[in-house]
């Protein structure tokens, strides 16, 4: 039996598109997750829809205010009279949908907003904070993907110390579905779910992936991602020709079969110089995957400070190398990381207790409305 609407909390996700990608998943993970017998669940996308917007349940209700401009009256007015028909109370902004959020917080019903910054890039490429402190005072909480973001929003944005929460990153642990057909062989997999963007690095992966051949000549490098900058894609495909890898590298590009593709491979690996809290590690647990990965944002504390995978420094091909080679040298030690990854992974970034975490910061900021 459905809970009547009037008793159920209405909440409304933001998000600027339903483009592949970590924080638009994430926001997708959880309005599919959250409880609907108290809340009344709703997605919005400011610019644009997309692929992910077919993974949406049923039950939860989908706007899309295709926003032309920084300031979109007509699309703003389209955000109020959906908050107001459906009672929304709380909207949950996930990263720079943050500033419509915000405007639709003066309009009634007056809506607290609770940001969820998911800045991977905070470390080595800040953002003004002035701006983003100026919004902050209108956020009833902030939720942060990993602790130095819960610090800066903290110290930099002045936001009240309890209400500030650490909350992991989660995803559905499925069975996967076949992925046939992909290169290489078992044994000598390695793959790296990212899309082609700077703060990916995968130019620092291309290299260490040379140094690695030298002793594993049939080593071979999955790519699988969406080239979310076309010139920087370019540099990735510049470096595979300069690099001599065309025959150890294949570019998957984006894929819905990611679970797939991990179950036939060997390792995992992220080269990022800078990361919130990224999925793909969380992917690369579920599927039992031995992992190697730069010791950025959050990646540490998923792995365990090394204990359950392979943690080296940003921006050192020469260590990732030395990483992979490790790994791929012995079925072994790739069978107790991913083993030990997995058990991690299922205990501490499982989606019920992730989903716990959010209800309890929607009981606290509700109170305010």
């Amino acid at each position: 039996m459905t809970t009547p609407r009037a008793s159920r909390i209405g909440v409304l996700h933001m998000t600027d598109t339903l483009e592949p990608g970590g924080t638009e998943r994430v926001a997708v993970n959880v309005v599919n997750a959250l409880p609907k017998d108290r809340f009344d669940v709703s997605i919005c996308t400011t610019r644009r829809d997309g692929p992910l917007a077919a993974l949406l349940r049923p039950d939860v209700k989908h706007l899309s205010l295709a926003r032309r401009r920084t300031v979109d009256i007509p699309a703003l007015l389209r955000l109020r009279g959906f908050i107001k028909t459906h009672n929304v109370r709380i909207v949950h902004a996930h990263a720079t949908a943050l500033f419509t959020a915000v405007g639709a917080s003066f309009c009634p019903p007056y809506p607290v907003v609770v940001w969820h910054d998911h800045c991977g890039h905070q470390q080595h490429a800040p953002r003004a904070a002035r701006l983003y402190r100026y919004a902050a005072r209108r956020v009833a909480g902030v939720i942060s993907v990993n602790e130095f973001l819960a610090d800066w929003a903290r110290t930099e944005l002045k936001v009240s110390p309890d209400r500030v929460w650490y909350v992991p990153n989660f995803v559905s642990d499925h069975q996967p579905g076949p992925a046939p057909g992909l290169p290489g062989t078992r044994g000598r997999r390695i793959v790296c779910v990212a899309n082609l963007r700077p703060q990916k690095a995968h130019v620092d992966l291309l290299e260490a992936l040379a140094i690695v051949i030298r002793e594993a000549p049939d080593a071979h490098l999955l790519l699988v991602g969406r080239e979310a900058d076309p010139a920087y894609s370019q540099v990735v495909r510049n470096s595979i020709s300069g690099l001599g890898l065309a025959a150890h590298v294949t570019l998957l590009g984006e894929r819905t079969d990611v679970a797939g593709i991990l179950s036939q491979c060997d390792v995992g690996v992220l080269s990022s110089i800078g990361e919130g809290f990224p999925l793909a590690l969380v992917e690369y647990g579920l599927a039992g995957l031995a992992t190697v990965t730069t010791d950025v944002g959050q990646c540490a504390e998923v792995l365990d400070a090394g204990r359950a995978g392979v943690l080296v420094p940003a921006g050192q091909p020469e260590a990732l190398a030395a990483g992979l080679s490790r790994l791929l040298a012995s079925s072994a030690t790739r069978s107790d990381l991913g083993r030990r990854l997995r058990q991690r992974v299922v205990e501490r970034y499982g989606r019920d207790s992730v989903i716990e975490r959010i209800t309890q910061v929607y009981d606290t900021v509700a109170r305010q409305n």
